[in-house]
């Protein structure tokens, strides 16, 4: 298809670019360097390790459908160096899958991509093939898909490490399955259609262990792909899967509940005594703003050129703020008409922002009844001159207690997973406006859909 050779083109150049720009942190000859401004020692999560080893379904002696005689599926065609939440979005429909074909799923570490890896860290020279900064899974999530207990009564499989895969699951026991067999059957089919076609390829394999794994004809490999879940076809999910217990059951993970208490004292309330007391929780008043500032314009222009859609879960139609692309532009190409309309919401302006933010304040405390919303938590990669322009402009508009992302105190395995704590803070605002193109704000979309928020309280700029 045009559009998969345009992305392969695409993908080609930003992966030169990223190289390019890595000869650019040479220290000594041969070395190589990515990552964020954190030096020291990351954190090894060593004790989190140890305890993910120890869950009680790595037991080969349990009976069916666990330990040896189990049925497990293990997706060796996830998503490996890229960003979390573009990972986050297909592990979450795998667990459904794997819960739909009555195998246990088998959970990966996250594979950071270099760039947005919080420590400086040498990405070459490499002796055996690259080696991405690693996480442990229930660092950054728990429930069913990090291996958490399924409903009680539900005879469901538990999820397993890879390590216990291998261990229960040798290559003579494993259907491998090549997506390349499979997906090109697929293309353009809707989402339900989908998951329909992989549980019954999965639940009927004749192996007590099957095995997805990347196809060579597709750049995009995954079971639930980009062009699934960057489209519309991806909704006819949406009605299984936010009532399925891979979405209930969704956890937020102890190291990120952790970070998120040690601040919530920032969210009290500061100045003047307030004219009305509202919620007593400052959750419960405040509103999270997803601000994409710096290098994100550029983006912008790509998706507007590209006649880009929302992504993910943010196309729902019961969402208020939604998004047409506008008629007039083809494959590639747009009129200016069209690309202002798109940076009006994928990059708005510092005015268009502070009024999103009353309008949205307005239409909140209108819907409801005692109703206070005067603390703001801001997730922003804005520079400290913009925020501090945002923050005064704010303040005089009655936000008495402004937080920003930097204003968080977190210890290395907390900073090691800082991108699930501005996600859990958002889940919990009262309001949250987000970006529509933004696999972020998906996922936090997602869990405050499912947490049951009305739709003033999900909004897009």
């Amino acid at each position: 298809m045009q559009h998969r050779r345009v992305f392969i083109l695409l993908g080609v150049f930003f992966g030169l670019v990223f190289l390019f720009n890595l000869k650019g942190h040479h220290k000594q000859p041969g070395l190589r360097y990515s990552g964020g401004s954190l030096t020291g020692t990351p954190p090894n999560y060593d004790a989190l390790r140890e305890w993910e080893k120890n869950l009680p379904q790595h037991n080969v002696s349990l009976p069916y459908p666990e330990g040896r005689t189990g049925r497990y599926v293990k997706f060796s065609n996830q998503i490996r160096a890229l960003g979390w939440n573009n990972v986050l979005n297909e592990i979450l429909l795998c667990t459904h899958l794997a819960y739909e074909s009555k195998r246990a799923y088998v959970f990966q570490d996250y594979y950071w991509k270099p760039e947005y890896y919080p420590w400086r860290i040498t990405i070459m020279p490499w002796d055996d093939g690259p080696r991405w900064p690693q996480t442990p899974i229930n660092a950054l999530i728990s429930g069913p898909t990090a291996g958490g207990p399924w409903d009680d009564g539900d005879p469901a499989p538990r999820s397993v490490s890879e390590a216990y895969f291998d261990e229960v699951c040798p290559p003579e026991d494993r259907d491998i399955i090549d997506t390349d067999t499979i997906k090109p059957g697929l293309i353009d089919a809707e989402g339900d259609v989908i998951l329909k076609r992989w549980t019954e390829v999965i639940h009927d394999s004749p192996k007590r262990c099957v095995e997805i794994v990347a196809g060579h004809k597709d750049n995009f490999p995954q079971t639930f792909d980009l062009w699934l879940i960057g489209y519309t076809r991806l909704l006819s999910l949406w009605p299984i899967f936010k009532d399925s217990p891979t979405s209930r059951l969704f956890g937020t993970a102890p190291i990120v509940a952790s970070a998120v208490d040690r601040n919530e004292y920032l969210f009290l309330p500061r100045g003047s005594r307030p004219p009305r007391y509202g919620p007593h929780s400052s959750y419960d008043r405040m509103m999270a703003v997803h601000v994409r500032r710096g290098d994100f314009e550029e983006a912008c222009y790509g998706l507007a050129r590209w006649n880009s859609t929302f992504y993910g879960w943010n196309q729902l139609p019961e969402h208020l703020d939604r998004f047409t692309p506008p008629p007039g532009g083809s494959w590639g190409e747009n009129t200016p008409e069209n690309i202002a309309f798109y940076l009006e919401h994928c990059y708005p302006n510092f005015d268009a922002i502070v009024e999103k933010i009353q309008d949205t304040k307005r239409a909140y405390i209108g819907n409801g009844t005692e109703r206070v919303l005067d603390v703001m938590y801001l997730l922003t990669n804005a520079d400290s001159a913009w925020v501090g322009k945002f923050k005064a402009v704010m303040m005089s508009q009655g936000w008495s207690t402004i937080v920003t992302s930097k204003d968080l105190v977190l210890d290395d395995e907390q900073m090691g997973v800082n991108m699930a704590v501005d996600m859990e803070i958002a889940r919990k605002a009262a309001v949250f406006i987000g970006n529509g193109w933004s696999s972020f704000t998906s996922n936090i979309i997602h869990r405050r859909l499912v947490d049951g928020r009305e739709p003033y309280a999900n909004r897009f700029w």
